[in-house]
């Protein structure tokens, strides 16, 4: 079976947005739940981190893509 490649930038993409999207909210929830809370400065560093490393997963999928879109204009 051939999957169309279209298909699978528009998959990636998808994840993309999730991901960052995700991020985000937990992100903010996170760092509301922290303050209202008072977790320690460690554990607020630990949320950070966390979404610090889903931002960038979803950055190095979008460049991935925009590669791939690149590759196959030229």
């Amino acid at each position: 079976m051939h999957t169309d490649p279209k298909n699978n930038v528009q998959r990636e993409g998808r994840l993309a947005g999730l991901v960052i999207a995700f991020t985000g909210a937990l992100w903010l929830g996170g760092t509301w739940v922290g303050k209202s809370l008072d977790w320690s400065n460690r554990t607020m560093a630990l949320v950070d981190l966390l979404a610090l490393a889903g931002f960038l997963f979803g950055l190095v999928v979008t460049y991935r893509i925009w590669r791939k879109r690149r590759t196959d204009e030229g």
